[in-house]
């Protein structure tokens, strides 16, 4: 017998779409050959699912979970918003949210994919079931986690199908030794600001490098011709202002727009009666930045 090597099994994969176990069996039926393993998996319709693979999944769920102090955000895409409404679709996101729980706060989609499903087997060979069995392209895109000490984790579902699934998914990590109840309440509410307002980081210290760069440039090449000091101070001006649209804690506050978020916050420590620290936020929106073909863009 042809000795199945782990990269021999990870080409059949990547061809077929079939899930690990099903190619190490096909391999071992046909001596190593991947071509004929091809075809057994084909007639065994296992690997139905290859032939939807190259189809772009942008549609789909972003689901959350929260438990206790630990909580998790993941985008599980289809091709279509109908499947979104198909109860194994939702049962097999519910079933990867149990799973990248299981694994918060350091998750990742790659971790998640190989871990063990709960009904058996992977989540990827999860996916490439349901793929199966609803026919469509389906993909686990990606998936973060948060947690404090002490504290809560606000959460919010935007275009909300199913208890934690919908259209955009929020939580937000706050760091309180308050009131429980009360600094529930207020995560949610800030889980709310993020999905309306889209923060791309928390403070001016967490946005990109690149990304202030490629800014500052901006705003020197509009202001090209005056003098260095004058020009230095307009941009420095103009930076202040791009950190209030995209950090949260500078942003106003979609609830008091005459407050910004860090004033809110402040505010509200007074009723939940601690001191309280934002220390991260997740956002996901569902099919963002995914190419589509031109003539479903």
């Amino acid at each position: 017998m042809a000795t199945i090597s782990a990269g021999l099994v990870k080409d059949l994969r990547e061809k077929t779409g079939a899930g690990m176990m099903d190619c190490k069996n096909a391999l071992s039926e046909t001596n190593g050959d991947i071509e004929q393993a091809v075809d057994w998996l084909r007639k065994k319709g296992l690997a139905k699912a290859a032939k939807k693979s190259g189809r772009v999944a942008a549609e789909g769920l972003v689901g959350l979970a929260v438990d206790n102090n630990l909580g998790v955000v993941v985008e599980v895409n289809s091709e279509t918003d109908f499947v979104a409404r198909n109860d194994d679709f939702q049962a097999l996101v519910k079933g990867v949210l149990a799973v990248a729980l299981d694994h918060a706060p350091q998750v990742d989609a790659e971790t998640v994919l190989g871990a063990h499903y709960p009904d058996g087997g992977t989540v990827s060979e999860a996916i490439a079931n349901a793929i199966a069995t609803i026919g469509e392209n389906m993909t686990l895109r990606r998936t973060q986690g948060l947690s404090v000490a002490e504290g809560a984790i606000g959460h919010y579902v935007h275009g909300s199908i199913a208890d934690g699934l919908g259209r955009i998914g929020v939580i937000v990590g706050l760091e309180s030794a308050g009131d429980k109840a009360r600094l529930a309440a207020l995560g949610r509410q800030l889980a709310m600001h993020v999905a309306a307002a889209s923060p791309v980081a928390l403070d001016p210290a967490g946005v990109d490098p690149a990304t202030v760069a490629r800014e500052r440039a901006v705003l020197a090449e509009k202001n090209a011709g005056k003098p260095a000091n004058v020009l230095e101070k307009i941009v420095e001006s103009g930076l202040k202002t791009f950190y209030k649209e995209v950090c949260l804690l500078d942003q106003a506050y979609v609830h008091d727009p005459a407050k910004t978020v860090a004033q809110a916050i402040k505010e509200a420590e007074k009723t939940v009666g601690a001191p309280i620290a934002v220390t991260g936020f997740v956002r996901y929106a569902l099919g963002e930045g995914v190419e589509k073909p031109a003539e479903e863009a």
